[in-house]
């Protein structure tokens, strides 16, 4: 059973949710444990590109995406279910990965969708998740 339940989310892609949340839902109902929720805030990358951003503006982000993670949770998680709330920032796949190591993860659920061009030559955040997760990983398809 999965106490511990890490749910990934791109707050701006509701493929990455829309059927990844109700199967994470269904098992921290079935145990009573913890979702804990979590959005990635892109990096920049390189400095060169984050020079044409105004000052300040990952911090705004972060701190956007907090409240957008919120109002996502409060919009779409049952008020009965215990949730921590997880914001990160950096390469998606590598932040999941990350946050499983740090919260108490029994499963990683991720949503993904049938890829294109580009995932086939840089890879999804999906699959690489599922190559380098040290816990099981729920990989629910978008459609």
């Amino acid at each position: 059973m999965y106490k511990n339940v890490l749910l990934a989310v791109d707050l701006g892609e509701d493929a990455s949710w829309k059927r990844a949340l109700p199967e994470a839902v269904a098992l921290i109902e079935a145990s009573g444990g913890v979702l804990h929720i979590m959005t990635v805030v892109p990096d920049f990358g390189m400095t060169v590109v984050g020079s044409f951003f105004p000052s300040g503006f990952e911090s705004k982000a972060i701190a956007s995406a907090q409240e957008k993670l919120h109002a996502f949770v409060k919009e779409h998680v049952p008020q009965d279910i215990k949730v921590q709330h997880i914001i990160a920032h950096g390469s998606p796949a590598e932040e999941i990965l990350a946050a499983a190591k740090k919260v108490p993860t029994d499963v990683i659920v991720v949503g993904s969708h049938r890829p294109g061009l580009e995932h086939a030559i840089l890879g999804s955040v999906a699959s690489r998740v599922v190559s380098h997760a040290e816990c099981s990983v729920l990989v629910v398809r978008g459609g």
